[in-house]
């Protein structure tokens, strides 16, 4: 037995009950939430002596804790700084901790975890080693969200998952999905046994359960124990093996998926074996990605980059926290009503107004229809449903936007008719509102032009879907008010989305550098590669969408309205236009070929009557030489990749983006950069060769495609200095 030091009793304090029942608060005093470090190792192994040799004065055991939330997993900090020679250390870290958790579970004694918050990670892992997990039906999260770190749970979750569930069933809703669940979701699941309404309640459900004198044994350690479902040897499972490796193919669509692959690899390895030679082979799989980029790339964006962001990092300081009360939308197309349904989602008055009755209306049924399939699925009762619809008044006079706090335009992307909607509204709405305009492209400045109250006229740039695409991009111009970015910086959280802020520019960042990836996949075609070929490798970049496929939903005319009117303005500013080699496909394809994208019968794609994607157009590859050109699959992913990353660094340049953090967080949540980069400016850290590497391969691009790859001073200086777009970068 070893003796436990006063730091490893704070970590994990023992308070013996006098009806014999050990409780174990878990309580880090150095942290405002427990992590898997290796501090709790030792207080873990401590603890575990402890057990051990009271046993025989012990009734049970209940694990719990005093922070907010039960165990917040691994310390990212530490698994961000590993490197290859690490691999040993995390090895040994890895199955000690298994070790500790297998002396838990085969204690002799009843073990109940009481879960009183978020249960994530390699806190649900610590829990999953318990006879009994009772959660709090408030403020309870459970899961095993490694994956979307570009890891995989390796203190057991694997293992004791798999022997729980099975294989398909722990694969498809656990691990590979990364799915957080709310109470009744993991119950229903099996990853906890009992819920109970308060905090107050876990303990007594803990001590009754105990009280009911249940063998203390894990359903693996049962002698003559079966995995639900079989293991591979079973012809039903192994008939369906390969459907799960279909289905891991779908959802990575050839992108790089190291995490994906091992998780699925060591479930139906570990499925073969006993459990402790399941927990090695979990471990073995765990190594080459904690010390891979790709888990770096995602754990910086995904947790570090998101942290800086949603933490108020750009909202300007001292201003008081500011709520929304009633929202004006101006505008019942598509975008206004999926804002109007958004906003009032958030239980917020909403006066939704277009030029007639019936345009408003019609928007509102937006967000009926929205309702209807959310009660018809059983997510709203039509108590809610109703409540909601009641928030959202469609109007077309402008006087029924008095005393709106805030406002948001979103009409046609047109100079002119945005500017007279906000004077329509400027005098009418509350003193000091916001005057938003979701605009993708156009300028703040010019269109706050039209507008008297130039102080409270800002970007307010949505994405659509609204009710699915969480990025916020708020676009300040050079006379907006510290105190409208702080409200809208609020508003946005107060909706549930994510904010990043940029500078006012022609495009600003998103549209700005999305265009220069879909330039690349239509200037390739144009060079005479199959736009097969050109599709297959945005796919298997990462990207969500294929390139020309992207392009037909947003139309083709979009690019060129975009390209006209920035090259009008930099020619009378006595500029130079350079012309990108994609301007002259799309000129063909809408002047000669007459096809303009989906909502106008065709693009890149045919279409049938419905608008059902048929394929590729069949006069695409004869058009354009399709197979005359001789591009490595390797050059097409990168063009696409290196477009993005080198557009972004000039708009660090030119003042756009302030922040490396808004302009990773805004690439993966606004333009679909690959989630595997970890972001725009995380691609360069994490390419082969960091800066440096990217500025080679950067040049070697410049060099057979153009000069439009040519890297920016500004990098070529970081490079030189071997910088990475640090954590100093970040707001």
């Amino acid at each position: 037995m070893t003796q436990a030091t006063t730091e490893q009793q704070q970590l994990i304090r023992w308070q013996l009950e006098p009806d014999g029942i050990v409780v174990l608060v878990l309580d880090d005093p150095t942290a405002s939430a427990n992590t898997m470090n290796r501090q709790f190792l030792a207080a873990l192994t401590a603890t575990l002596d402890r057990l051990e040799s009271e046993r025989e004065t012990i009734r049970g055991v209940v694990l719990t804790s005093a922070k907010k939330t039960f165990f917040a997993g691994g310390n990212l900090a530490d698994l961000l700084a590993t490197t290859p020679s690490d691999g040993p250390r995390w090895a040994a870290y890895c199955n000690d901790l298994k070790r500790q958790l297998r002396r838990l579970e085969t204690l002799g004694r009843p073990v109940v975890a009481a879960i009183n918050g978020a249960a994530l990670g390699g806190g649900l892992e610590l829990a999953l080693a318990t006879h009994h997990r009772v959660a709090c039906a408030h403020a309870v999260v459970v899961g095993l969200p490694e994956v979307g770190l570009g890891l995989l749970p390796a203190v057991g979750g694997i293992t004791r998952t798999v022997r729980m569930l099975g294989v398909r069933r722990a694969v498809d809703e656990v691990l590979l999905s990364g799915a957080r669940l709310r109470p009744q979701q993991a119950l229903d699941l099996g990853l906890v046994d009992e819920i109970v309404s308060t905090a107050a309640d876990l303990l007594p459900a803990a001590r009754a359960w105990i009280d009911r004198g249940v063998d203390p044994v894990q359903p693996w350690d049962v002698p003559g124990h079966r995995i639900p479902g079989g293991t591979p040897a079973d012809p039903e499972l192994a008939e369906h093996l390969p459907v799960l490796t279909a289905a891991l193919h779908s959802r990575s669509k050839g992108a790089p998926a190291p995490a994906q692959r091992a998780i699925l690899a060591a479930a139906v390895e570990g499925a073969q074996v006993d459990f402790d030679s399941a927990a090695l082979i979990e471990t073995r799989y765990f190594i080459p990605l904690v010390t891979g980029q790709i888990a770096k790339n995602m754990i910086q964006s995904t947790f570090f980059d998101m942290q800086t962001v949603t933490g108020g990092a750009a909202r300007p300081a001292g201003i008081p926290a500011f709520a929304a009360t009633k929202v004006g939308i101006l505008g019942a197309g598509m975008m206004g009503s999926a804002l109007a349904y958004v906003c009032a989602k958030a239980g917020l008055e909403v006066v939704l107004k277009d030029v007639t009755p019936e345009n408003a209306g019609r928007g509102k049924d937006y967000a009926a229809k929205l309702e209807a399939k959310a009660v018809a699925r059983g997510t709203t009762t039509e108590q809610r449903s109703a409540r909601l619809l009641d928030l959202i008044h469609p109007t077309a006079d402008p006087g029924d936007l008095a005393g709106a706090d805030f406002v948001i335009e979103a009409v046609f992307e047109d100079v002119e008719l945005k500017q007279r909607v906000f004077r329509e509204i400027q005098d009418v709405v509350a003193p000091g509102a916001v005057l938003g305009s979701n605009t993708s492209t156009l300028p703040i400045g010019i269109l706050a032009e039209g507008v008297r109250r130039q102080q409270d006229f800002i970007g307010i740039h949505f994405f659509s879907p609204v009710d699915k695409m969480p990025l916020v991009e708020i676009i300040t111009g050079k006379n907006t008010a510290s105190e409208t970015l702080a409200k809208v910086f609020d508003f946005t959280r107060q909706i549930g989305k994510v904010p990043i802020v940029v500078n006012d520019s022609r495009g600003f960042f998103t549209s700005r550098v999305i265009m220069t990836f879909l330039d690349e996949a239509v200037a390739a075609v144009g060079e005479g590669v199959d736009p097969a070929i050109v599709e297959q490798a945005g796919t298997q970049a990462g990207y969500p969408a294929p390139p020309l496929q992207l392009l037909d939903e947003l139309t083709l005319t979009l690019p060129r309205k975009i390209r006209e009117e920035k090259k009008a303005a930099i020619t009378a500013a006595g500029g130079t236009w350079r012309p990108h080699p994609a301007e002259a496909v799309i000129d063909r394809m809408i002047d000669e070929f007459d096809r303009r994208g989906r909502s106008t019968g065709g693009g890149f794609h045919a279409y049938d009557e419905s608008g059902r994607r048929t394929g590729l157009w069949t006069g695409l590859r004869a058009a354009f030489g399709s197979g005359s050109a001789d591009v490595p699959f390797r050059d097409l992913q990168e063009r696409m990749l290196f477009a993005e990353a080198l557009e972004t660094v000039r708009c660090l340049d030119e003042g756009v983006l302030t922040s490396v953090a808004d302009a990773n967080i805004g690439s993966l949540l606004g333009i679909g950069f690959p989630a595997w980069t970890g972001g725009v400016l995380q691609y360069i850290d994490g390419y082969d060769g960091g800066p440096a590497g990217f500025v080679a391969r950067a040049r070697a691009l410049a060099q057979r495609y153009g000069g439009r790859f040519t890297p920016p001073d500004s990098l070529v200086a970081k490079a030189s200095r071997d910088e990475a777009y640090s954590a100093r970068d970040r707001r």
